[in-house]
């Protein structure tokens, strides 16, 4: 098994940042267009809830898979967790947690996966996926500061 922690700092509330985490439409919109990720089952739209079920297909390393994840620990806007239900893994665990800060909020990232057949699995972790995952959610987080940081900016900017 493989912990991928990673962290960013957007300058926007809490609850806004939570909420585009979360959201489904924003999650397709942010990772890498050659995947072309989409939710075919369960929530295919909006804001996902606590106990609820996703499927996305998405082709990473040129196969076409389906991930069917359930949001298994949730407290808005501080937490939620989501993990596998089916799909690739032997098992996949994706916490994020938001922190408050004194210019926005901190979003913190935990992956956990761990990959089937045995020792190739366990090999495959470790010179693979382990980078291959990280860039995949480093450059979607980035992705999401910016849709967050401009959806605050415009909010403001209505406001004046």
């Amino acid at each position: 098994m493989i912990v991928i922690r990673t962290e960013i700092e957007m300058d926007a509330p809490i609850e806004l940042c939570f909420d585009y985490a979360r959201d489904i439409d924003i999650h397709t919109r942010t990772v890498w267009k050659h995947t072309k990720e989409r939710a075919i089952e369960g929530r295919t739209s909006g804001m996902i809830e606590a106990g609820e079920l996703v499927t996305f297909e998405a082709t990473h390393f040129l196969i076409r898979q389906r991930l069917t994840s359930k949001v298994t620990a949730y407290e808005r806007p501080i937490y939620f967790v989501d993990e596998m239900v089916s799909g690739a893994f032997k098992s996949l665990k994706h916490s994020r947690t938001f922190t408050a800060s004194s210019t926005g909020t901190v979003m913190r990232d935990e992956l956990a996966l761990e990959a089937p057949f045995g020792i190739v699995g366990h090999v495959a972790e470790r010179l693979i996926l382990k980078y291959y995952m990280t860039r995949f959610l480093n450059d979607r987080n980035r992705k999401l500061k910016l849709m967050v940081e401009e959806s605050y900016q415009a909010l403001g900017s209505c406001a004046r």
